[in-house]
């Protein structure tokens, strides 16, 4: 330790507050808090104590400098350490990201019938609503949402197309929705399946067993023999349900169950969330290169996942945090109530903690066999494509047009295998007429590494979607920007970026791969002649090749073209590493495609509304956000006109007199994306999701990068 930072160690107040641990380098590579910072911070150094943790062995070589900052009390201590977390990101202090995929499910009260919607957690919460979960994953509400919708027969539909449908949709036919809609169906009827979905929902389960056999004898024998056996299918899901649930609690209290397993620096947080007393779910959160205490991790981890997520009544830990009563006290002071951290050591709730913990303990074994696997991926990638290092940042870019118009590019990002999807980019392209995707592909380029230039960081492969021209122009961009695409020869340590194209095969993709069954096998004179499709294109190559088999080139759905290389490389169908290539250009290819519907939107929607006079751009985005689509605005009443933001009478009557005029422009938008069997005069008219119309607007003006 140099003199300074021991002068700094001496000089410390032991008042509560946080600590910065700084590299040589000055950059933040650890934030704590403590009630003492003179006690906490020199407990890393005394070495009359023969600490033998491993951090404290790897901060003689790494620490630098140690910056406090005083608080007036331990709760402010608390809150500081998460703002400093978010805004260093230490390398050695959890992290969690934006938690958008933590969800509920939300029962609207003013409507006479009621529906389930699928909300965000950390929205706010509505006084006339109920709110079911928290959900972690989206297959676990899908489940949930299955169960009601098939046995307790809830409408689907949004208000605004409940209050205009004119018929019955699909799931009245196929007995999933009594159609309240269309038909006149009692509201104390559907209030009762409301009752029901609500007890499930809550799990009451067996009191809603009692309930519905109850209801089921008695229509038995009143002779209603098809509500017998609707009831009949609903008590069967009530207790398929109750057969699922293993772990209880008869107090019914809301709690989570925080279980913690490690090996070395790496470990697993497992939270289990239990509602009404009955497990769930549960979510498992893996961290790498944690050097630090487990009190202190669990201190920093239960801080940040509180602040994303609600908290409930009490938290079982298996050890207590740091600063455990401070913690409690900011808890509570967000949810309004109180929250206890309890560290049970026997009876039903220090049960559950092991449960806890062997949950993480299974959740860390996965995690580990999966970066195993990813590990191995990366690998084979450098050894079949000769690249210079593993590729552990990698983009992929592709573009997307329409006959032509509206060129827009992606670029999705992943790093470790996994995406990376704050580094996702969408660019609109400026500078090219007409259809011409290699120059697109250059513009998009040259525009990613002038990035790359600014910020002096780029991935270490970047793969474009599409075969030998596609790579030339994103290499030409990078020769005319000087980014070298290898590395240098005695200057090892110059950034550089490689470049790869995956492209599938001209004469088979994947989805005939599966059909051609006479891919791996020898063809035979006088074999019956196979007519059309991949099957007939792979008979004509290998008699063509004169080998009478198809060779792996031939067979491969997909081939890697790389710089200087004048055949493409084929990786083994079914490997890791082409998985991991192929996941990545899907995903560029999936956000591109969606940039580009949503910029076909917009420019449907929009271009008719510029010939409404007096409605400007902000009106055009209230109209957007308001109605969804232009068949919406056309059937809406000039009172419904002026209930959007920014609109008044005289607004509202313009819009309206344009509709309704008798040269009133056909506002059928296209439909080039109408799924099959749907009809398209309808599909015009469907109102683009609440997240879609969103990120329309947020990104109207800045959706090029």
């Amino acid at each position: 330790m140099n003199d300074t930072l021991r002068q700094k160690l001496d000089a410390l107040p032991p008042e509560p507050g946080c600590y910065l641990m700084k590299d040589r380098a000055g950059e933040v590579v650890y934030v704590g808090k403590a009630s003492s910072l003179r006690s906490r911070v020199r407990s890393y150094f005394d070495s009359g104590r023969g600490d033998d943790r491993a951090f404290v062995a790897l901060l003689d070589d790494l620490l630098g400098d140690i910056e406090v900052i005083v608080t007036r009390s331990e709760k402010e201590a608390v809150l500081l350490e998460n703002e400093l977390i978010k805004k260093h990101k230490p390398r050695f202090n959890v992290r969690l990201r934006d938690d958008k995929d933590f969800i509920v499910l939300r029962l609207d009260g003013h409507h006479p019938y009621p529906r389930l919607e699928v909300r965000r957690a950390r929205e706010p919460r509505r006084p006339d609503a109920r709110y079911f979960g928290p959900y972690s994953s989206a297959s676990s509400i899908r489940e949930t949402l299955r169960v009601v919708n098939r046995h307790f027969q809830l409408r689907t539909c949004s208000d605004h197309v409940f209050d205009h449908r004119k018929r019955p949709c699909i799931l009245y036919q196929i007995h999933r929705c009594p159609a309240p809609c269309v038909y006149d169906v009692p509201a104390d009827e559907y209030q009762r399946s409301v009752e029901d979905a609500v007890e499930f929902l809550e799990g009451r389960e067996s009191e809603l067993v009692v309930r519905l056999r109850a209801r089921m004898d008695e229509a038995a024998a009143a002779l209603r023999f098809e509500d017998a056996a609707r009831l009949r299918d609903q008590l069967q899901a009530v207790e398929r349900s109750l057969e699922k649930q293993r772990v209880l609690m008869s107090d019914r209290a809301d709690r989570d169950v925080v279980g913690l397993y490690r090996e070395g620096p790496d470990l697993v947080v497992q939270v289990l969330a239990m509602r009404g007393g009955k497990l769930q779910d549960s979510r498992s959160y893996p961290f790498h290169e944690q050097e630090f205490p487990d009190a202190e991790i669990l201190s920093s981890f239960l801080s940040l996942y509180y602040e994303q997520n609600p908290a409930p009544d009490e938290v079982l830990v298996p050890i207590e945090p740091t600063e455990a009563d401070a913690l409690a006290d900011v808890l509570a002071e967000r949810r309004g109530r109180r929250v206890r951290l309890l560290t049970p050591q026997r009876g039903a709730k220090a049960d559950l903690l092991e449960v806890a913990a062997r949950n993480a303990e299974q959740s860390f074994r996965s995690w580990h066999e999966k970066d195993e696997r990813r590990e191995q991926a990366m690998a084979a990638l450098v050894r079949s494509l000769h690249l210079a290092r593993p590729p552990r940042w990698m983009e992929c870019y592709d573009i997307s047009t329409f006959q032509g118009a509206l060129a827009v590019g992606s670029g999705v990002s992943m790093k470790d295998g996994e995406p990376d999807k704050a580094n996702y980019r969408r660019y609109k392209v400026k500078g090219v007429a007409g259809q011409d995707d290699f120059a697109m592909l250059y513009e998009v380029i040259t525009r990613r590494l002038r990035r790359g230039l600014a910020e002096g960081a780029f991935p270490d492969l970047i793969v474009i979607d599409g075969g030998k021209g596609q790579l030339n122009a994103a290499l030409a961009a990078a020769k005319d920007l000087g980014v070298p695409t290898k590395p240098s020869p005695g200057n090892e340590g110059a950034p550089f970026v490689e470049l790869c194209g995956l492209a599938k095969s001209r004469l088979l993709d994947a989805a005939a791969l599966g059909t051609a069954r006479v891919v791996g096998r020898r063809a035979r004179r006088g074999a019956p002649a196979v007519h059309g499709g991949a099957a007939a294109e792979l008979a004509d190559a290998a008699e063509a090749a004169e080998k009478g088999y198809v060779s792996e080139l031939a067979r491969s759905p997909e081939r890697v073209f790389l710089p200087g290389r004048k055949d493409p490389i084929v990786l083994r169908q079914n490997s890791a590493e082409l998985f991991l290539l192929a996941r990545l250009r899907d995903e560029a290819h999936r956000f591109a495609i969606t940039f580009h519907r949503k910029l076909r939107r917009e420019r449907n929607f929009q271009s008719v509304l510029e010939e409404i006079p007096g409605i400007g751009a902000g009106r055009k985005k209230a109209l957007l956000r308001h109605f969804g689509a232009l068949k919406r605005v056309k059937e809406a009443t000039l009172d419904e006109i002026a209930e959007v933001e920014g609109f008044g009478p005289k607004q509202a009557g313009a819009v309206f007199d344009f509709f309704h005029r008798p040269d009133a422009p056909d506002v059928v938008e296209a439909t080039a994306d109408v799924p099959p069997g749907v009809d398209a005069a309808e599909a015009a008219g469907a109102t683009a999701t609440e997240e879609e119309i969103d990120a329309a607007l947020a990104e109207d003006d800045a959706n090029s990068t």
